[in-house]
């Protein structure tokens, strides 16, 4: 192994390199999941490494810990502990009994507002200064300033996603005791990963640059039972209603069973119009939008005169179930 990534000591990684790049049997997905973010790698640009490129595995490592450093060894030894069946080091249950002993950071009303529609805001996730940084970051990564809105429309891979997965400022909010208390009363345990995901700019609509996201959809197979998940996005700026706000269908999750339901087998859940019931969620700097999964829901058209800028993140169990039937 090259002397850079010569200390990458993580289960499954050969395996996973050899199920891209040599045909070997594919790894489980949730096993996959768990072993990108423990390295603090984002899906896509592992796999477009692997799939592209088709390095070597000392090549494979040595671009792992240039990109996203060495692991975080506690996080390691979660993921060891997990894929194995055994107790966690001592480091790694003493933080987990730090998220789980901390003072709540959703009372009951916002919990009922959790329960009764299916998405809820953490105000305050994060520092200004720390959400000023994640601003910074987000202009230099677009090449744009927030006074010259030529600067805005640079043209972009990704639509109003910007693959820039790893850098300093972005975790503040990975690492943030509050974020991490504010999921752990939503999944009813500490015992999570944080996703390695993108940020994000969503610039006003003008002739010739529509809107470049996606409209109101699910993230996840449609097959039954959907399992519980979470998702997330992090306002950078204060964002109104028409600013690109996210939206949702308020409360869907309480009826999506029956819906699929009366809908049978042979339909398309996903070419339904839900535009009628959708809302669009203002925030302040600072605001963790957080949703269920089985939410219909998605960023939306700018209409105002400012970009909305973000950063988007989860929290997950290794136990979560994944459905391997996509509907």
């Amino acid at each position: 192994m090259s002397e850079v990534g010569a200390e990458l000591d993580v289960a499954c990684l050969e395996e996973f390199w050899a199920s891209h790049v040599e045909g070997a049997m594919k790894l489980d997905e949730k096993v996959v999941k768990l072993l990108l973010d423990t390295l603090g790698l984002g899906n896509q640009q592992a796999y477009r490494k692997l799939i592209l490129e088709r390095p070597s595995f000392p090549e494979f490592t040595r671009w792992i810990v240039e990109t996203a450093g060495l692991p975080d060894p506690v996080l390691v030894d979660r993921f060891h502990a997990w894929l194995y069946e055994i107790e966690p080091g001592e480091e790694a249950k003493a933080r987990l009994a730090a998220i789980k002993n901390a003072e709540a950071v959703f009372d009951e009303a916002a919990l009922r507002h959790w329960d009764e529609h299916g998405y809820v805001v953490l105000p305050d996730a994060i520092g200004p200064d720390e959400i000023a940084a994640v601003r910074d970051l987000v202009w230099a990564e677009v090449g744009g300033t927030p006074d010259d809105p030529d600067s805005w429309y640079s043209p972009r891979e990704d639509g109003i996603m910007v693959a820039r997965f790893q850098h300093p400022v972005l975790e503040a909010a990975r690492r943030s005791p509050r974020i991490m208390k504010a999921f752990a009363q939503l999944w009813e345990t500490e015992n999570l990963w944080c996703t390695i995901d993108r940020i994000g700019f969503n610039p006003p609509e003008r002739p010739g640059h529509e809107f470049a996201g996606s409209d109101l959809h699910w993230d996840v197979s449609l097959a039954q039972p959907i399992p519980f998940g979470t998702q997330a996005v992090l306002y950078l700026v204060d964002t109104s209603a028409d600013m690109g706000a996210f939206r949702c269908v308020p409360g869907f999750h309480k009826r999506i069973e029956d819906w699929l339901d009366e809908m049978g087998p042979d339909s398309d859940p996903r070419a339904v119009d839900l535009h009628a019931g959708q809302h669009h969620v203002a925030g302040r700097a600072g605001d963790l939008v957080v949703w269920r999964q089985d939410l219909p829901h998605g960023a939306s058209p700018n209409r105002s005169d400012r970009p909305r800028l973000a950063q988007y993140l989860n929290f997950y169990s290794p136990d979560m179930v994944i459905h391997q039937r996509w509907r």
